[in-house]
């Protein structure tokens, strides 16, 4: 598998395909071609979440107010229980991410 691989046609939904899974850690590979989260939804999750844009850009915010705005390169680190959002992800191209979600502090 080439982590930079994008399916053609662009898919019509978010895809996110588990790399690896075992010992309370699990890596997934997300592609976003201009996805976002739905008005008023929030990701309230049970695991930390590590995540670096491989390609592309992206906007997440935070129940608290904060906003990130990522490029490809940018890491994030969302905490359990860290409410957040993804606003944009940009098509053109489209984003690649790779997170590492677990217990991960």
């Amino acid at each position: 598998m080439n982590i930079f691989a994008i399916p053609r046609p662009l898919p019509v939904d978010e895809v996110a395909e588990t790399l690896h899974e075992g010992g309370g850690v699990r890596i997934e590979r997300i592609i976003s071609c201009g996805q976002a989260s739905p008005p008023g939804f929030w990701y309230d999750q049970d695991k930390d979440e590590w995540v670096v844009l491989l390609t592309g850009r992206a906007e997440i915010s935070f129940a608290d107010g904060r906003r990130v705005v990522l490029a490809a390169g940018d890491a994030l680190f969302l905490a359990a229980g860290e409410k957040h959002r993804v606003d944009f992800t940009s098509a053109t191209p489209p984003c690649i991410w790779l997170a590492v979600h677990g217990k991960l502090r």
